[in-house]
């Protein structure tokens, strides 16, 4: 974890907000975040205050006696339902919140690159009220997708999973012409077999993207790769009863969790010649140990 500094160079009192990058602490008690806190203090070689809150009372009495070289860790932001919230009003209320916690020379320092897409409160709606910077980690990440777009070294293979095909729309738009392979797996899977006419049970669907994938496999035919197999479980559980179907042969009221073992060895034949390989999402619900097989062997196939 790199020390923070200001984007010129200043000392500045540093106040930090628990966005979606640490979702693990969704629904956490209150002493996962002292827990937090203090590996960041050790991390950052200074203490850390926790305020008891997010834009409350606490949070903004720590704010105001913050001196140079303070650091404020604020309570988990999606603790606020306002985070979230597909209400823009809402959203802005608790942006403008987290605004005035940083007085009149606060700045938006953004280095979460798992959540810069995302329309949350501490992630798009503070950055339009605030001077806002990339943070080094979003800059890398940047520098290498935009080495990946430009000159990638050939074979070039692209591996996308994940739950949502809307989320990856513009990744497969921008990516899908300029890659030799694009191997889609995870839940947005399903909304491509369906696009083929293909049954699949109770999956996870986006029937709105349905012509979306339709037009997408009828423009990139050649380098599109589905599954050829599915793990289908009776339930959304860790202990669901589960089986390997053919992926046209999701059974009605099951519903895919992972891509099955044959996918796994069609994906490894593409990816073993690929020079250079873009991964972004798993394969499965790799948190359930029954359906983490297919992005454990995805991930093997990677890492050669």
């Amino acid at each position: 974890l790199p020390r923070p500094r200001h984007p010129t160079g200043d000392r500045l009192k540093l106040k930090m907000a628990k966005n979606s990058l640490f979702a693990i602490l969704l629904r956490s008690p209150w002493w996962v975040s002292l827990a937090v806190a203090a590996v960041l203090g050790e991390k950052l070689g200074r203490h850390v205050q926790l305020a008891g809150d997010v834009v409350g009372t606490d949070a903004l009495a720590r704010a105001e006696g913050l001196t140079d070289g303070d650091v404020l860790l604020l309570e988990n932001i999606r603790f606020d339902p306002r985070e979230t919230s597909k209400n823009e009003a809402e959203r802005e209320a608790l942006a403008r919140a987290l605004v005035e916690l940083t007085g009149s020379d606060g700045a938006f320092l953004s280095d979460g690159f798992g959540v810069v897409h995302r329309k949350q409160a501490s992630v798009y709606d503070v950055a339009k009220l605030l001077p806002h910077y990339a943070g080094d980690l979003v800059g890398a990440e940047v520098d290498v997708l935009s080495r990946l777009t430009d000159d990638p070294v050939r074979p070039y293979a692209v591996v996308l999973g994940g739950s949502k095909v809307s989320d990856k729309l513009g990744v497969i738009e921008a990516l899908a012409p300029k890659v030799d392979t694009l191997v889609i797996g995870g839940g947005m899977a399903f909304t491509f077999l369906a696009a083929q006419g293909v049954p699949v049970g109770d999956s996870l669907l986006q029937e709105d993207q349905i012509a979306v994938c339709k037009d997408l496999l009828e423009r990139f035919a050649d380098v599109i790769r589905l599954p050829v197999d599915i793990v289908v479980a009776d339930k959304f559980a860790a202990d669901a009863e589960s089986k390997t179907v053919a992926a046209d042969a999701i059974p009605d009221g099951w519903m895919g969790l992972d891509i099955g073992p044959e996918s796994v060895k069609r994906f490894a034949a593409v990816l073993s010649g690929a020079k250079t390989i873009f991964w972004n999402g798993p394969s499965g619900v790799f948190e359930f140990e029954k359906f983490s097989a297919g992005t454990k062997g995805v991930a093997e196939v990677i890492a050669g």
